[in-house]
């Protein structure tokens, strides 16, 4: 039976998709919501709660964020050769899950931390690694599965900030914190409940001997390796919307609506928002532009996303250097982080797809660990960079990192073109 048949068919799709994407769509979802609803209290945590410093909480945020991008690395590989998914996708949850529980207690906030990378390194990879068996070879949704899933991701950073980041100011930390780990639980139910939807768990052995022949199974390592160089430079700079952009907006920002001022967390749920409300519209674009002209490759969608978010920042910086003394409206931000989405749009999915198409039969964890790799090393530097802001200022900072994304668009936009010429472009 084919990996489409097995996952339920045509027959018995679920919107359009096969069932097991829904599956693995709501549990990424609740992973998000445990997720961002504990990032989006991490920082003002570490400042009102703990009494860190600006640059010290900038940088431990960094080397969370970091962390977390780190770990998948060992995990996939784990996942791959020894666990199996579903195992690595279960034991990963259960530690997310305890390691945000753990948050509401102040004495085990590093050891919170901790626990909480060590399971996202089993969880991460293995998720989404099961997409492309949902599908076969010739299936034309296949092309579009990623961005799809991407939403569930960001269904559930668009809900972390309202429910965990509001509980957290307004009843105290440890509900939020809380609130977070029951996300996590509500993940797994999911996946467990729905396995009979997704791909059997084999081993790495199997599936590499079930994949169909191709002239030449290894991938472009090279390119690979260039093209998550530049997404550590792209990460650095999106990766301070939930540390100095926060940090700017707590008091740059003037966030009256009706009398009233609304939550700062609020903001980060801004970001999923838009990536749900716009997703639609740039798979259209996509679709639309593919069947007019040709379709896009994709490195050089990469670069327009980093160079969207490169345009984004330097208007924050604009918006900073007019009102030094705060009072900004809240309706610049919004438009800067609807920038920033659109272009987030056009890079990190994409970048996701790249990566696990080009993945040898038998390493599909593995290689979205590598993907995320790159996150890691621009989740840390992104904490480096993120410490400059106290020194720079707010103008000058945002003006570095929009300078930083439209660095990291050149080079993707260098690889685009070396692929053209060589006849083997992505």
């Amino acid at each position: 039976m084919s990996a489409a048949g097995a996952a339920g068919g045509k027959t018995g799709d679920w919107f359009g998709q096969p069932r097991g994407l829904t599956i693995l769509f709501l549990t990424q979802m609740w992973e998000c919501f445990s997720y961002y609803g504990m990032r989006a209290l991490l920082v003002y945590y570490m400042i009102g709660q703990l009494g860190f410093s600006q640059q010290k909480a900038s940088l431990i945020y960094g080397g969370y964020t970091a962390l977390i991008f780190l770990t998948p690395m060992f995990g996939g590989v784990l996942s791959d050769r020894w666990l199996g998914r579903r195992t690595s996708v279960i034991l990963g949850g259960g530690a997310m899950a305890a390691g945000h529980f753990m948050m509401a207690f102040q004495s085990l906030f590093y050891p919170a931390l901790l626990t909480i990378a060590l399971g996202a390194g089993l969880f991460v990879p293995s998720l989404p690694s099961q997409i492309g068996e949902l599908y076969d070879a010739d299936d034309p949704r296949r092309a579009g599965s990623y961005n799809v899933y991407y939403v569930g991701v960001n269904t559930g950073g668009f809900i972390a900030p309202l429910v965990c980041g509001a509980l957290g100011e307004t009843l105290g930390w440890h509900w939020g914190f809380g609130a977070a780990g029951i996300g996590m639980v509500a993940g797994l139910i999911v996946y467990v409940l729905g396995g009979r939807w997704l791909p059997a768990d084999r081993p790495a052995r199997e599936r590499a001997e079930a994949a169909p022949a191709v002239a030449d199974a290894t991938p472009p390592w090279l390119l690979l390796l260039a093209t998550g160089l530049a997404v550590v430079l792209f990460r650095s700079a999106y990766e301070q919307l939930g540390n100095t952009v926060a940090v700017w907006a707590a008091h740059g920002l003037d966030r009256n609506v009706l009398g009233r001022q609304f939550p700062m967390t609020w903001f980060q749920a801004e970001n999923p928002l838009f990536i749900i409300l716009l997703t639609p519209v740039v798979l259209a674009f996509w679709r639309a532009y593919a069947m007019q002209r040709r379709e896009l490759p994709a490195l050089f969608r990469m670069a327009i996303g980093a160079w969207l978010v490169g345009v984004a920042y330097l208007g924050l910086g604009l918006v900073a250097q007019a009102y030094p003394a705060g009072g900004a409206s809240w309706l610049w931000l919004v438009l800067a982080i609807g920038i920033i989405t659109l272009g987030e749009l056009w890079i990190l999915p994409v970048g996701l797809g790249l990566f696990g198409r080009l993945a040898p039969a038998g390493l599909a964890a593995t290689m979205i660990a590598a993907w995320y790799l790159a996150g890691f090393a621009g989740n840390l530097l992104s904490g480096t960079l993120g410490a400059l802001l106290t020194n720079l200022g707010a103008p000058a900072f945002f003006a570095l990192a929009g300078g930083v994304a439209g660095v990291a668009g050149l080079a993707l936009f260098g690889l685009d073109r070396w692929t053209a010429r060589r006849g083997t472009a992505p």
